[in-house]
């Protein structure tokens, strides 16, 4: 039995299909990019009112059995203790006044330290890198995420002053379960507003930026002292 051959309208279906997916891919990512674009013009001037973190851990709690409550107060940088702006840098980015948003040396050495140790010991990420991921994403970690954050990284670095990168950072990262920004933790693991913060309490909480959801300031003194150090060695 002969076999049936492809004609020329076979072919022409499955190229338009073809064409039609990589349209509609470059449409979205395009229109993404845009949004997010537009967002970080937007965030020269105010501050967010949410993220996509803090959306993925209320989605999140719809499916938990523990009650959950949000706490997050967006605040001028005046009223956050300088202390705790030096701890964060200390503790996540100790290049951030100097690198252009991805410090390609530092995800290098992140690399080769977990491939060393046989499992994932830490990051490489700036706090640039770590701030579009909060506003923009998720803490789920993918490929597409990381081929995203890269343009996201450079965008911001290019739209908005390293100062005010710092400021939007400390005011919507996660510090507990359900609690945001340097304010919210202020008052929820001292009760103190955060223009308070000693330096002391400063690198503590720093030191939970890593695993905020376990880690609590009070159990962190060893790597508070270390935060502690390098503030002291960058002149702080």
């Amino acid at each position: 039995m002969a076999k049936r051959k492809k004609g020329p309208l076979a072919g022409s279906i499955v190229k338009r299909t073809i064409q039609t997916f990589f349209a509609l891919v470059t449409s979205l990512v395009t229109t993404y990019l845009g949004f997010c674009t537009g967002c970080l013009v937007a965030y020269l001037f105010v501050l967010p009112p949410t993220t996509g973190v803090q959306t993925q851990r209320r989605v999140e709690s719809w499916f938990e059995e523990a009650a959950y409550s949000k706490q997050h107060k967006g605040v001028p940088r005046a009223v956050i203790s300088e202390h705790l702006a030096h701890a964060v840098v200390a503790a996540e980015d100790t290049k951030f006044y100097t690198h252009t948003g991805i410090d390609w040396e530092a995800i290098q050495q992140a690399i080769e330290d977990n491939r060393r140790r046989g499992h994932t010991w830490r990051g490489g990420s700036t706090i640039t890198q770590q701030l579009v991921k909060n506003l923009f994403q998720t803490t789920h970690s993918s490929y597409i995420r990381k081929a995203f954050e890269v343009p996201l990284t450079y965008l911001a670095e290019w739209i908005l002053p390293k100062e005010r990168i710092l400021t939007l950072y400390l005011n919507v990262i996660e510090w507990d379960r359900g609690v945001y920004g340097a304010e919210a933790a202020a008052q929820h693991h001292y009760g103190i507003p955060a223009s308070r913060l000693t330096r002391t309490q400063a690198a503590a909480l720093a030191a939970c930026i890593p695993n905020p959801r376990a880690r609590k300031p009070q159990n962190m003194g060893r790597y508070r002292n270390i935060i502690l150090t390098r503030m002291r060695q960058m002149g702080w």
